[in-house]
């Protein structure tokens, strides 16, 4: 009866399970009709197109063809976030025809986040309610089409098939419970108020003086050059490309090597975003369209690959990538409104990370909502780089959609920075590498939170002092408590609270303890409420948490300073401050920084160090004189800040940097400059010659120990030689000769009658301590000859322990009474006196006693000149190099950068030889089948290659290639100003 109750159960278990999977499936069939998505809205055709190669700014007719990819899983909470829903397929493919654009082309003072939703109308039609500037849907009838899903970071994997990849196929019934967690926007804890906002300066432009050159007419040869040259560069970006779009399309960067792809940022497609406009300057139109299609599946708001966003990369990458193609490409009036709507998408999401007390941000955001809604603060140690990189991509969104928030933004930062350096830091002028962004003064706090400490361990005492006197007058029974009189519950509490006052900073966390999100605890609760942020007010300062202070042009610091005159350039002269800020720059790099390296054509060129301080430069600085990939950057910021400011001295420095970075490039067996490596600066910057005696010293730090060293063993050597030849004259000599004579004998009677003779370690020992002794009383230093112990005897196989520890107690014996005496070992009476009989059972005397007691030969140490050969080989320096321990190169363009910026503003077609040099090399060094990768030695003719192609190749490094060659009008620099990733932005006329 038990078993049929049971069975009973499962049946109607299985019951349910099978309404419950009907009911499933019914309700997945409702969505199998609906099919909406975003339209891309098509692009006027109106724009004329360019014939010439060199310019890029036409459009192309041909409508580029879409890619389907997989369905992007939503989250139900995710009210933000554009919401998308897919058709199933009944035809192989359906080509998406033109569409008359869906958005308004009147550029509105205000965007806000749009949001989509979808309704059917019939079988055949759709409405579709589509992005509207005026944070409304506007519904459009439009034929039911197949349009390529969103699928984040991934792009579009299954092009021309059905849903799933088989063309035809339909949708499964069940759904995936997978959802997706998005960004979510949440109100600030740390507004701005309005009437507090920062705007934009206004007025007009301040007149500037011109920074390109007034390029001439070319000669019909001179532009064939230029042309053939400007033909190979494109090509190479032609190659990348495509290698990007056949391997990683959708990805970050593409693995050129094993044909895959990686996803280092957020998985928002980095090389396709950072190469938009790179593709629009070289004319690559087509490529572009197809381009778009991929941007408009980048979802910002989640990301399966990363928890935090790197605020800075991300911002110079991707949004400065988005606002310059759209610039580049028209803006408004080209019609490419994605690139905008998409940059403020993004820019909405990066607007989260000013919410700080101070409004400095946090420059890796945790963009998931369970954080996002936290308050937070920035951390203690973040570089000068990444805080001050900002400025550019927030001044350009704000000036285009003319919403000041944008600017507020990073005009504090800007603030905070000049405040900085008026109030003055151990280099005044530049800022330490690493800065202390959370406001709060770290020496106040823990000073405060001593005091507090303090405080609290007295109320304990007192406590426990009161709390002893009530537990004695209580066993006592003199008093009685009425209510009044009785000990609070806390009284009576042992505390010991130190640890709630620490600083609110102790940890380099982000996020703010909240000690108004928890109610009072009742007297039951254990956990006492956590203390208040006990923050004391302060600008920026060192971050660093020991007193040293690292100060240079090179990574972590660099594009703050690049980014101070390139603002004032983007306000047109209207901001008075990043004018003050450069220039006090650039006379704290001249005065402190800048140093010639004596190099061995004596040519005149000029690098950036690094100084490293306790925070008084002027005692105790400590420099590396520095050759970094990074600081070639500075070249071009010294000539164009010259032009702008009116610093011809400036121009001539940035020719100087320029050239040290082409010297790196040429010095090099690859052609190609290392990562880092350093160099011997001259005592005189105007008169500096080769000095290879110099060079070796820097070499090899410790070249006066060695050449010590060399003459003591060469007189070690010396005294070794005749001691030598001394004794080669004794040996068989009757009256000195005796233990080469004893040791004859010996080997003449082994197995004849007894005779009395020093046994083989009792011998070996005493000509030892008769050397010793020998030397000793003559003089002599044997300094290496008596800390090397003679080698030892050779035992016979056939030795037993009780013979061995019996010569062993002999040899001890010896010695000891040898030594008491001190006796010379060659004496016959003294030795015959003292010997042991001999015995036959001994070891076997060894046949080489002589070679024995030679004198052991001095080791020569390694000489200078070795020395510096050696490491010179080991390490394949290049002559005047004293180090290059980073020697990778990852197709930086830093160097390039500055060439193209001292073409443009010289006119000297050198630069151009130069650069040509440089990109042969380049590329024939990091050449793929699919790309160009990375390599790991600089200082090999053909190095190994990583297997990395940073998006930054297409985005800067081609880029300034292509410019270099292009007619000088496109991208003039009296019209355009380009971020740090080489992305252009429209200057104010």
């Amino acid at each position: 009866m038990l078993r049929l109750r049971r069975y009973r159960y499962y049946v109607f278990f299985a019951a349910i399970v099978v309404f419950l999977l009907y009911r499933i499936t019914q309700d997945s069939e409702q969505w199998e009709s609906v099919s909406a998505s975003i339209p891309y809205k098509a692009p006027s055709k109106s724009a004329p197109e360019r014939s010439s190669p060199e310019h890029g700014f036409g459009l192309t007719n041909k409508q580029p063809h879409p890619a389907k990819g997989d369905t992007r899983p939503t989250s139900e909470n995710d009210y933000s976030a554009p919401q998308l829903h897919e058709e199933t397929g009944k035809e192989p493919e359906v080509k998406i025809p033109d569409l008359k654009p869906t958005i308004n082309d009147d550029t509105p003072d205000r965007f806000d986040p749009p949001t989509i939703s979808t309704t059917t109308k019939s079988s055949n039609q759709t409405k579709v309610l589509v992005y509207d500037t005026e944070d409304a849907a506007r519904t459009t009838t439009a034929p039911l089409i197949d349009i390529p899903d969103k699928n984040v970071g991934q792009g579009a994997k299954a092009a021309g098939k059905g849903v799933h990849g088989a063309p035809g196929m339909h949708k499964s019934k069940t759904q995936s419970a997978t959802t997706t967690i998005h960004w979510e926007k949440f109100p600030e804890h740390f507004p701005v108020p309005e009437n507090e906002i920062i705007p934009l300066p206004t007025g007009k432009p301040k007149p500037i003086p011109a920074i390109q050159y007034d390029f001439e007419k070319e000669s019909p040869e001179a532009r064939g050059k230029r042309l053939d040259r400007l033909g190979k560069v494109k090509a190479e970006m032609v190659r990348g490309w495509n290698g990007y779009m056949t391997y990683a399309k959708g990805h970050d960067e593409l693995s050129p090597v094993s044909k895959k792809f990686r996803d280092p940022f957020c998985g928002w497609a980095a090389t396709l975003v950072d190469a938009l406009d790179t593709l629009w300057i070289m004319g690559m139109k087509e490529e572009f369209e197809e381009a778009l299609l991929e941007v408009e599946k980048i979802d910002f708001t989640t990301s399966k690959y990363r928890s935090e966003i790197p605020v800075f990369e991300t911002t110079i990458r991707y949004l400065g990538g988005l606002l310059a193609a759209y610039d580049v490409s028209g803006g408004k009036a080209g019609g490419h409104d994605i690139l905008l709507e998409k940059a403020i998408e993004l820019a909405e999401i990066l607007m989260g990370v000013f919410d700080t007390p101070n409004r400095m941000p946090v420059l890796y955001y945790n963009w998931k909502p369970a954080f996002a809604k936290l308050p937070k603060r920035a951390a203690a140690g973040v570089s000068v780089a990444e805080l001050g990189s900002l400025a550019m991509e927030f001044t350009r969104l704000a000036q285009i959609t003319k919403e000041n928030k944008y600017y507020d933004a990073v005009a504090r930062i800007t603030d905070a920075f000049y405040e900085w350096q008026e109030r003055g830091t151990s280099i005044p002028g530049i800022f330490p590498e690493h800065v202390d962004a959370t406001g709060c003064n770290r020496t106040a706090e823990a000073e405060i939170a001593a005091k507090e400490a303090e405080r609290e361990e007295q109320r304990q005492i007192e406590t426990q002092k009161s709390s002893s006197e009530f537990a004695k007058s209580s066993q006592s029974g003199d008093k009685t408590y009425g209510n009044e009189d009785k000990p609070t519950k806390d009284e009576f509490r042992a505390l010991d609270r130190r640890s709630e006052f620490g600083t609110p900073n102790d940890k380099d966390s982000s996020v703010l303890d909240n000690d108004d999100s928890d109610s009072i605890k009742s007297d039951s609760d254990s956990e006492p409420k956590k203390p208040k942020d006990k923050c004391v007010p302060q600008g920026l300062a060192p971050g660093s948490w020991g007193s040293n202070e690292q100060y240079s042009m090179g990574g972590s610091q660099d594009s703050t300073y690049e980014y101070f005159p390139k603002q004032w350039l983007l306000l047109g002269g209207l901001e008075p401050k990043y004018k003050t800020l450069h220039t006090k720059v650039a006379a704290a790099v001249k005065k402190w920084l800048l140093f010639r390296p004596m190099v061995p054509d004596d040519r005149d060129i000029l690098f950036s160090a690094k100084i490293n301080t306790q925070g008084n430069p002027d005692v105790d600085a400590n420099i590396e004189w520095e050759v970094t990939h990074l600081t070639c950057f500075i070249g071009g910021m010294f000539g164009m800040g010259g032009k702008i400011f009116e610093v011809p001295e400036d121009v001539e420095i940035g020719k100087r940097l320029t050239d040290g970075c082409v010297w790196a490039y040429e010095s090099t067996p690859s052609g190609i400059m290392p990562e880092g490596a350093t160099v011997v600066p001259c005592k005189d910057v105007n008169n500096c010659q080769w000095n290879e005696t110099l060079y070796h010293q820097w070499l090899d730090p410790l070249y006066e120990t060695r050449i010590e060293q060399m003459a003591d063993y060469e007189k070690q050597y010396k005294e070794w030689k005749t001691q030598k030849a001394q004794k080669a004259s004794m040996r068989g000599h009757t009256n000195l000769g005796g233990p080469t004579e004893r040791t004859a004998s010996s080997k003449e009677s082994v197995d004849g009658p007894r005779v009395e003779t020093l046994g083989d370690e009792e011998f070996g020992h005493s000509q030892q301590v008769a050397a010793e002794k020998t030397q000793s009383v003559g003089g002599l230093d044997t300094i290496g000859i008596q800390k090397r112990a003679p080698p030892s005897p050779i035992r016979s196989s056939t030795d037993n322990d009780t013979d061995s520890d019996r010569r062993s107690q002999k040899s001890t014996q010896a010695t000891t009474l040898e030594d008491a005496l001190d006796i010379n070992a060659g004496s016959d009476a003294v030795s015959d006196a003292v010997k042991p009989p001999f015995n036959n059972h001994a070891d076997q005397i060894p046949l080489k006693q002589e070679e024995e007691n030679e004198l052991p030969e001095p080791q020569r140490p390694m000489s200078h000149l070795e020395y510096v050969k050696n490491r010179i080989e080991s390490e394949k320096l290049p002559p005047g190099f004293i180090s290059a321990n980073y020697h990778g190169y990852i197709l930086r363009p830093e160097a390039i950068e500055s060439v193209w910026y001292m073409y443009r503003i010289t006119g000297d077609t050198s630069w151009q030889d130069k650069g040509w040099k440089m990109f042969n090399a380049i590329v024939s060094q990091t050449r793929t089948e699919a790309g160009n990768s990375a390599i790991d030695n600089v200082l090999l003719p053909n190095s190994g290659k990583r297997d990395e192609m940073e998006s930054f190749w297409l985005a800067e490094t081609l880029k300034y290639f292509y410019l270099l060659y292009s007619d000088p009008n496109l991208i003039s620099l009296d019209e355009w100003v380009l971020n740090t990733e080489a992305h252009p932005f429209k200057r104010p006329i």
